[in-house]
């Protein structure tokens, strides 16, 4: 079980589907996304039945953070697109509640991804795509050991300009060599 000390990943009902409505519905929380609408309830549940077609390992999981009053939903988190030879995955993620957002909730929901990638999954290699204008999450990325790899040059037209998408990746010997053991800060 993927657990961490203040958020737990979980497997995403057809109940949370509205949640995710909400979420995409504001533009501050799409605008690092490869999205420029937001999507329907109808849309939404086309997605959810397309993905229970995939295998587990590419199901999205819900992000719940802990509070006074019980676990609450702030995001999603997934590892997909596996490539089973390369033994790579690539890491995608959205803190769909703002007022979550800043406070290392995504964080440790990646470093949670990172380590199921790695000693659950087997995977060799975890990357992702992140707008060059996305520095709050680059920041996020390179604090979780993700190095920069790549970069496509004015591959995503975005609010009537061209910007960057960068290629950051992981390694698991990077991520062993910086593992954290219990009780010691990084």
């Amino acid at each position: 079980m993927i657990l961490g000390e203040r958020i737990r990943p979980r497997a995403i009902e057809r109940e949370d589907l509205p949640l995710f409505v909400a979420w995409l519905y504001d533009p501050e929380v799409r605008q690092y996304l490869l999205m420029d609408l937001p999507l329907s309830q109808a849309q939404e549940e086309d997605w959810y039945e397309n993905m229970r077609k995939q295998q587990p390992r590419q199901h999205p999981l819900l992000i719940e953070v802990t509070t006074p009053q019980g676990w609450v939903p702030v995001g999603n988190i997934s590892l997909f697109d596996f490539e089973d030879q390369h033994r790579s995955a690539e890491l995608g993620i959205v803190i769909g509640d703002k007022q979550y957002w800043n406070k290392g909730y995504g964080r440790e929901a990646v470093n949670l991804m990172i380590k199921h990638g790695f000693q659950t999954l087997n995977l060799h290699h975890i990357y992702l795509w992140v707008y060059a204008t996305n520095l709050r999450g680059i920041r996020a990325y390179e604090k979780a050991g993700f190095v920069h790899e790549g970069r496509k040059r004015e591959a995503i037209y975005h609010k009537g300009e061209y910007i960057d998408l960068l290629l950051m990746g992981i390694l698991r010997a990077e991520w062993q060599e910086n593992m954290t053991l219990p009780g010691e800060e990084k």
